[in-house]
Parts: C-alpha cells; sequence; structure tokens
C-alpha cells in the first residue's frame, strides 16, 4: 500500500494570466503605436531609450518565464522521467505551429516597410516644400517691389490732402499712415494716424530710411517703410503683403524642417517600425504562445504521468491509490473512471481475501487439529508405557515415571503454546485509544538484543524523535520483536538492521510507514507468496504464526504491512502505522 497520488507539477504562471498578459500586451500595443508614429510622423522624433527601455521589459519577464520553463523541462527529460519525451514531442509540433504562423506575417511586415520606405524615398515633397519655400520668398520680393513703385510714383501728401487714400479701393495694399515728430526729451510722439488702428505704432519701427525688418507678431502679414526725407517728421507707411502669408511661410519651413528630419530616420534607419512591431508585439505573443504551449503540454502530460504510475502500484498489488486534482476534462473523467476502478478492485480484492481468509481458516482448523495430534500421540503412548509397568512391576515403574512425566510436561507445554498463539490469531483485536512514541518503544525493545548480538549494528538515526502511533506498547513490541527475531535469523546473527520512520498519507489520513531493512540472505521465490500464510515457516523451530500474528494486529489497527526481498541482498518489511502524535526534526 501506497500514499495517494497527487499531481505535482506547478505552474509559475496559468494560461489565464497569460491571455490576461497577451490582451495587455494588445491594449499597450496599440497605446504606444499612437505614442510612437505621433512621435514619428508628427514631430520627427525616434524613439527616446527610456522609451525603448520599457518596451523591452514584457519581453525581458516572459525571456525569464520561458527560461525557467525550458530549465525544468531539460531537467525532466535529462531525469528520465515520465511522458517527458511525449511532452517534448507536443512543444516541439507547437512551436513549429507558431513559427509557420508567425513566419508569413512577419514577412509581410517586412515587405510592407521596406515598400512604404522605399516609396517614401521616390516621393519629391521634400523638393516640393522648398519650391514652396523659394516661391513665397519670390512673391515677397515681387510684393517689395510693387510697393516701392507705389512710392516712387504716389505723392502720398497730396492723396492725403485728397483725402482719397484709404476711402476708394484704389491702393488696397495699403494698411495704414502714421507720423511720428521728436520731443525735445528724444521721444516720439505719433502727429497723425491714417488707415486700419490694428496696425498703429508706439514708436517708428526704425530710424534709417527704407524698409523696417519685420518684428512678428506686431508686422504679421505687413512691411512697413520708413520715410525719413523730412528732418522733423518720421513717416511710417504700412502695407499688406497677402492675408495669411506670414501662416503659410511658417507652417511651410516647419513642415519643410520636420520633413528633411523624418527622411533622414526613415532614409538612415529603416528600423523603428519594425523595432516597433518586434519588440511590442512579434516577440511577445511568440514568447507568450511558447510558454502556453509548455504550459498545455504540462497540463496534458502530469495527468497521463499520474496514471502511469498510479497504474504501475495498482499493477503491484497496491489498490489503495488515489489520483487527486484531476483536471476538469476529458482526461479528469478518465482518472475519476480510474479513481473509481481502484475502488471496485479493492472491494473485489477485500472480498477474495474474505473467501481466502474463509479458506485459510478451514485450512488453519485442519492444521491445528493435526497440530493438535500431534502432541496428544507421545503423551498417549507414554501415559500407556507407565501403566503397563506398574501393573506389570509396580516397583520398576518407580524408575520410568520421571522421565515420562517430563516428556509429558513438554509436550502440554508445545500444545499450550500452540493454542496462545491460535487464540492471538483468531481473536479480534480492537484499534487502541493509546499512543506510543515509535523511536523510544523500538530503542527499549532492541535493547536485549543489543548485548546478545554483538556482531549485528542497529540503526535508528533516521527515525523521528516525536512520532508516535496509535497503538499500545505491548502489541508494538510483539511486532518489532518478531519482524526483529526473523531479521536476526536470516542474517545468522552478523549484519545491519536499519530503521527508518516516514509520514505518508492515505485516504486523507497520516500515517507512520516504519522500514526495518537487513542485510540477510533474503526470502527465495519459492517462499514470498506464503509468508503470511499459517503454520508455514522456513525455520526448522517454530509454529509458523508469527508473521500472520503480526500482520492481524497491525490490519487490526487500521494499519497495514508488506515487505521488498532480493536473494542474497536482504529484506526491507514495510509498517503503515496511525500517527497519533506531532512530528519534530529527525536527529
Amino acid at each position: 500500500m501506497k500514499s495517494i497520488k497527487t499531481s505535482t507539477k506547478i505552474n509559475l504562471v496559468s494560461v489565464r494570466v497569460l491571455l490576461l498578459l497577451y490582451v495587455l500586451i494588445c491594449v499597450l500595443t496599440i497605446l504606444f503605436s499612437r505614442s510612437f508614429l505621433n512621435d514619428l510622423l508628427r514631430n520627427a522624433q525616434a524613439m527616446p531609450s527610456l522609451q525603448v527601455l520599457l518596451y523591452f521589459t514584457i519581453p525581458a519577464v516572459l525571456l525569464v518565464f520561458l527560461a525557467i520553463y525550458i530549465f525544468n523541462f531539460i531537467d525532466d527529460i535529462l531525469k528520465n522521467k515520465p511522458c517527458s519525451k511525449f511532452q517534448s514531442h507536443l512543444i516541439y509540433n507547437f512551436i513549429i505551429i507558431v513559427v509557420l504562423a508567425a513566419t508569413p506575417v512577419f514577412l509581410i511586415t517586412i515587405r510592407s516597410v521596406a515598400e512604404i520606405t522605399h516609396f517614401w524615398s521616390e516621393t519629391e515633397l521634400q523638393k516640393a516644400l522648398g519650391d514652396a519655400k523659394d516661391m513665397s520668398v519670390e512673391l515677397f520680393s515681387l510684393k517689395m517691389e510693387k510697393f516701392e513703385d507705389f512710392l516712387k510714383n504716389t505723392n502720398i501728401d497730396r492723396r492725403i490732402e485728397a483725402g482719397d487714400l484709404f476711402t476708394t479701393r484704389k491702393y488696397p495694399n495699403l494698411a495704414s499712415l502714421q507720423d511720428f515728430t521728436i520731443n525735445k526729451n528724444g521721444t516720439y510722439k505719433s502727429t497723425n494716424y491714417l488707415g486700419d488702428v490694428h496696425y498703429k505704432l508706439d514708436s517708428p519701427p526704425a530710424l534709417s530710411h527704407g524698409f523696417a525688418v519685420r518684428e512678428l507678431p506686431r508686422d504679421t502679414d505687413i512691411v512697413r517703410y520708413v520715410d525719413t526725407k523730412n528732418p522733423e517728421i518720421i513717416r511710417v507707411i504700412s502695407f499688406f503683403i497677402d492675408k495669411g502669408f506670414d501662416k503659410n511661410t511658417s507652417r511651410i519651413d516647419t513642415e519643410h524642417a520636420r520633413f528633411a528630419l523624418l527622411n533622414e530616420i526613415l532614409l538612415n534607419n529603416k528600423n523603428p517600425f519594425l523595432l516597433f512591431y518586434i519588440l511590442v508585439f512579434l516577440f511577445p505573443t511568440i514568447l507568450i504562445t511558447i510558454i502556453i504551449a509548455i504550459n498545455f503540454t504540462r497540463d496534458v502530460s502530469q495527468p497521463i504521468v499520474d496514471l502511469s504510475e498510479a497504474t504501475m502500484q495498482v499493477a503491484k498489488g497496491d489498490f489503495t491509490i488515489q489520483i487527486l486534482n484531476t483536471p476538469k476534462n476529458e482526461l479528469g473523467v478518465l482518472i475519476n473512471n480510474f479513481n473509481i476502478m481502484v475502488q471496485n478492485l479493492e472491494k473485489t480484492q477485500n472480498a477474495l481475501l474474505r473467501t481466502e481468509k474463509i479458506s485459510i481458516w478451514q485450512t488453519m482448523a485442519q492444521q491445528l487439529a493435526h497440530e493438535i495430534k500431534n502432541p496428544l500421540t507421545p503423551i498417549k503412548l507414554t501415559a500407556e508405557r507407565v501403566l503397563r509397568r506398574y501393573r506389570s512391576d509396580p516397583e520398576k515403574a518407580l524408575d520410568i515415571i520421571e522421565n515420562s512425566m517430563l516428556a509429558i510436561v513438554q509436550e502440554v507445554d508445545s500444545l499450550s503454546t500452540l493454542l496462545e498463539e491460535f487464540k492471538t490469531l483468531s481473536r479480534p483485536i480492537g484499534p487502541s485509544s493509546s499512543t506510543t512514541n515509535i523511536r523510544e518503544a523500538v530503542e527499549e525493545i532492541i535493547t536485549p538484543y543489543l548485548s546478545s548480538y554483538p556482531n549485528i549494528i542497529f540503526d535508528t538515526k533516521s527515525m523521528y524523535t516525536d512520532l508516535s502511533v496509535r497503538i499500545d506498547r505491548k502489541h508494538l513490541a510483539q511486532i518489532i520483536s518478531n519482524l526483529v527475531i526473523n531479521a536476526i535469523d536470516a542474517m545468522n546473527g552478523n549484519g545491519n538492521i536499519v530503521m527508518r520512520t516516514d509520514i505518508v498519507n492515505k485516504r486523507q489520513s497520516r500515517f507512520c510507514r516504519l522500514s526495518i531493512e537487513d542485510t540477510g540472505k533474503g526470502i527465495d521465490k519459492e517462499s514470498i507468496d506464503k509468508v503470511w500464510t499459517p503454520y508455514f515457516t522456513t525455520k526448522e523451530s517454530g509454529t509458523g504464526l508469527g508473521l500472520p500474528i503480526v500482520e492481524r494486529i497491525i490490519t487490526d489497527h487500521g494499519g497495514g504491512i508488506w515487505f521488498n526481498s532480493a536473494q542474497g541482498e536482504g529484506t526491507t518489511f514495510f509498517v503503515d502505522l496511525p500517527v497519533g502524535g506531532l512530528i519534530s526534526d529527525k536527529i
């Protein structure tokens, strides 16, 4: 009987968490792609180092998880664990599927980026923007020439006197006219202003004759001409260039500079789109897919491993095996059916054991009758001999009475011992309510053997120091003594006996497993199936009831006993008894 089998593989990251992480990556891809494209196309900025580091974070974390999974997987293969080859075959196929699915998308993406870059390199947008800038400069020059012609060919003072300078549409490019006089303290005073009030100045834009340097935003869409022909008056004449001229030329300059920078980024470094695509989406997606594949193969293979190991235990005759933590799928149904089958086999085995026990009891009754008959015959013959001597020669009867009575007493003692062992075997033993510290009891029980068998080494270092079992000391002593004596006889009084304790779980209960290992001659194959049979013994002296009595005591206390043996190497007996106390560390 072995402990209940449970699934021991633990996934670092569940499939649900991985799917959630995948959705998170998709969301981050959408958010980051907007920021990335905005910086690249609108602001002509490549990815900053901090942003690249952020993009590397998710793949790095996934690589750590993948490395742990691969390490555990390789460890399983090296240790030749069950289903490791099957799991590697599944993972191999999953990776092939991922590569086949991702390759076309990756190639199409690379090709698309290459085509877009090639198309971009062939566009003459930068040249067109340059031409637009040249045209704006040329337009500005033409306007300036037109304004100069106006000033040469127009008598400004006469037009002011006529009052038609701003009242007609004859001079549509004229924005304003403003005269300044200088005060004694050196400041300027506006003495005359005509035109749109928005273009009125507080002081002359320049003191030299000619067109003044434009100052934006004050001079938006206009140019100012300073006339200093009259030494007492500075006249400022403002002309409209075109509505939106400065805004349009500024846009042309900005877009020309931005396009030049963007063109340099794309043509000198063709990878920003690919780098973004690989880091943010493709690489994490492939890693998640591989991790999900490993999780899936483990989820599929682990129940198969459990079934395989449990089947091997059933094949060895252990019908207490049960597989816990069953998956909620078809494999779970299979495992549940397996558990039901094992339970039914256990019931069938118990029924067969009951039938076998009835047969054994019948055999035991016949054997007991035979064993009782054997000492009765010499008792009868000895009594008849004494009686005949007494009747024939009473005086000489005293010569044989002592020897005859000793022989009768010896046979009666043998018969009494036989009946006592049979009574122990046949009488039901209720489970004990008391507990016994198993190490203390074992060390006390083997104490007499230490001096009697100096060539035998007893090793109890692997026993828990604070572990109690639910059995009284008397029955535990009977179990230990019988098994120790058998081990001593198997080693002919020379060898090692190693005793250890372990904790196992069976049917959601804890049991103490005591193992007693000797280095004796072992049990031959012909005797293995007869060890538990009453009256079977390989010793010259013995009733053959020792091991059956031990099995009966252990079974009645809710435990179990079995053994492993190899001829020439030794035998190990295993005894499971219910735990009745707490456990401390081993010494």
